[in-house]
């Protein structure tokens, strides 16, 4: 038991670290890439990771499941470190993406590897507890990771932000290192065979991004050889029917995926609006991502005791147009006369609409996935919502790139972007449970039937 004690302190502070980058990387990218004279790239720096994490998401699983989750664990930290040291040391925006490009790797692979200790070095009766508890770890970071980052940029410098993560996280690999090397692998799984499919996702993004930053016919047809890579890969690492919306499992996924997608491309672009066209503080401007995570938190709170009045079709639709009027509220600010404050109330919302939308979709997943699918179900649950934000990053910033010197006419469409996959997902909310048979008119029920 204290072992396990050890393990669990030693990987909710992993995965603590891990929450304060992704918050307090957003918080501070805005300085970075003016620093680095690299707002062209701003996109790139968030969908670059995302991309190389789908790779480490699907690579992770069957390295698991064959040698054990000691190496994956091990590797993932020493990858996240090395990034994060690289993009801290960066003197120019492509040597920070490709740090960041490590470092989304080696997140990818912690973020499977835990999953897998969890499900081997504890009981069964321990796992809801121990989740619980590798959740709360993204509470904090969340709450004050944005007002941080931003002081620390204000007083030490945005560098610090990357090589202090970096600096914390290795002493903690060795604490739970010792722990986990003692859990076995098994057989493997043919998850393996997903992995080419995942590199061809990766490469397509890359393709996006890199079309985003040239001009004329070139532009052109790398952005569209991009789509065409990423249309033909990313169905593979998802279940059939995800992508045409077919009704059950599949709408879940989507709705997830376009939940994320719409959330993160507003989330890393209103920062940049704030700074660099309103004038505020990077510590100023994390306070609006600070309450947008407070409600996401208040969101979960209330869908988890009062949310089950509601069909899990109502909640989703409900979350997915809070999201939508939290975009709407950027796309607002893009005029000068509209005060700070309506994005900041805006973006409440948005985490209140995130807040009641992904528990639902978690616990529909489980709910409609076989006992032996489960994993895999649950896995392209978080491949589908790291696809679909990566492709959205990649066009956003493509478009983002292409207007810059146009002023606000750049943030309106990034934010625009945004809100499609917000609107798609409040129309598709209906598909995400199957329709029952109809039951006998004598004992039918108004609540028995399913809204479509």
């Amino acid at each position: 038991m204290q072992r396990r004690n050890a393990l669990t302190a030693g990987m909710v502070t992993l995965v603590t670290f891990v929450a304060f980058e992704a918050v307090a990387v957003t918080a501070a990218m805005p300085t970075v890439a003016q620093a680095l004279d690299g707002v062209a790239l701003y996109g790139f720096a968030f969908g670059g990771p995302f991309a190389t994490g789908i790779v480490a998401t699907v690579a992770a699983g069957t390295w698991c499941d064959r040698r054990g989750p000691a190496r994956p664990t091990l590797t993932g930290v020493v990858l996240f470190s090395l990034g994060l040291l690289v993009a801290g040391l960066a003197q120019d925006i492509w040597t920070l993406i490709a740090g960041r490009l490590v470092q989304g790797f080696g997140g990818g692979l912690i973020t499977v590897a835990l999953y897998v200790v969890v499900g081997r070095a504890y009981p069964a009766a321990e796992h809801p507890k121990v989740f619980s508890a590798l959740s709360a770890a993204w509470v904090l970071p969340a709450v004050v990771g944005p007002a941080v980052a931003g002081l620390i940029v204000e007083h030490l410098g945005w560098r610090w932000v990357f090589l202090l993560i970096a600096a914390a996280t290795l002493p903690v690999a060795a604490v739970i290192h010792p722990h986990v090397r003692r859990i076995a692998g098994g057989a493997g799984t043919a998850a393996g065979t997903r992995v080419p499919w995942a590199v061809g996702v990766a490469g397509g993004v890359l393709l996006l991004h890199w079309g985003g930053q040239r001009h004329g016919l070139d532009a052109l047809l790398l952005v569209a050889g991009g789509l065409l890579v990423v249309a033909a890969c990313g169905p593979r690492l998802l279940p059939a029917g995800t992508f045409t919306g077919r009704r059950g499992l599949p709408s879940v996924i989507l709705v997830r995926g376009f939940a994320g997608a719409a959330f993160m491309q507003a989330d890393v672009f209103i920062p940049l609006l704030l700074t660099r066209e309103r004038g505020l503080t990077p510590s100023l401007a994390g306070l609006t991502l600070t309450a947008g995570a407070l409600l996401w938190s208040a969101g979960s709170w209330i869908q988890a005791r009062q949310g089950q009045r509601f069909t899990p079709a109502v909640r989703l639709r409900a979350g997915l147009t809070g999201i939508a009027l939290g975009v709407l509220s950027a796309v607002a600010m893009v005029a000068p006369a509209v005060p700070v404050a309506a994005v900041v109330a805006g973006w409440c919302v948005a985490g209140f609409g995130m807040g009641l939308a992904s528990p639902t979709v978690s616990a529909l997943v489980l709910q409609l996935s076989p006992p032996d699918e489960q994993g895999v179900n649950s896995s392209a649950l978080s491949v589908a919502d790291s696809l679909l934000t990566t492709v959205v990053l990649a066009v956003g910033g493509s478009v983002f790139a292409a207007l810059v010197t146009a002023g606000p006419a750049a943030y309106l469409a990034a934010f625009l972007i945004a809100l499609l996959p917000a609107v798609a997902g409040a129309l598709l909310a209906g598909r995400v449970t199957v329709r029952t048979p109809a039951a006998p008119a004598a004992v039918a029920s108004p609540r028995a039937a399913v809204p479509g």
